[in-house]
């Protein structure tokens, strides 16, 4: 089962034709048979399994946030409290988080399920996702070529069906470049329109929060 909109998986959900717990099974099993693409550094996997629990309870009585039912990957250069970040260096090895990015925190408050953390880039300096600590990430359509960065594991995510939405961060087209080369849509919002906190920055005066999906949802997502 493949979903390309968040509104099929609303109505699946609502129908019990899915609840959120297989929707993360699904999506870790995406992850488990694409692992060659290193689109992942990370994989919450027990998390993301006990949160679908949560929100399906939520569900049931009627106290779900906006999100529910939205699985969701962050590039490795947003704050994730009590997770990992490394920006795919070296550098930031064993770094815990302290608090939330305003962006996930937003995304949590509303229920979504955070999958894992992405493959980025070292420091989101790059164009092609080749210079990351982790090894570099392969596109979905053709493993021979490069999925563009720096946000390339967030957009190969995305592609290849590992989680609905990503964020990734885009200075200079690290959000836009990778969303073509891998045939998804990525948008970088107008400057500030999303905040900065929590976000390794690169440059700071030019950096933005983005985000990755599909064509045929994207419309539908940002009502959300």
């Amino acid at each position: 089962m493949s979903y390309r909109s968040f509104d099929l998986i609303k109505a699946d959900i609502a129908s019990a034709k899915i609840s959120c717990a297989e929707l993360v099974d699904m999506y870790l099993a995406n992850i488990a048979k694409n692992q060659h693409l290193n689109a992942f550094v990370e994989i919450y996997a027990a998390e993301a399994k006990a949160k679908a629990i949560e929100v399906d309870a939520k569900i049931k009585a009627g106290k779900a946030g906006k999100l529910a039912g939205m699985v969701v990957g962050l590039k490795d250069v947003l704050s994730h409290e009590g997770h990992g970040l490394q920006a795919s260096s070296k550098i930031l090895k064993n770094y815990v988080a302290q608090y939330n990015a305003t962006a996930v925190q937003r995304l949590i408050d509303e229920d979504a399920i955070i999958i894992g953390r992405q493959n980025c880039d070292e420091f989101a300096m790059g164009s092609s996702n080749e210079k990351s600590a982790f090894g570099p990430v392969r596109n979905a359509a053709d493993e021979s070529r490069v999925p563009g960065g720096s946000s390339g594991g967030s957009a190969v995510a995305v592609q290849a069906d590992m989680c609905l939405v990503s964020l990734g961060s885009d200075t200079g087209g690290s959000v836009r470049q990778p969303a073509s080369f891998c045939g998804i849509v990525g948008i970088k919002p107008t400057y500030s329109r999303i905040s900065r906190w929590g976000l390794i920055a690169y440059a700071s005066s030019f950096d933005c929060i983005g985000v990755f999906a599909r064509k045929n949802q994207f419309q539908n997502l940002v009502n959300y």
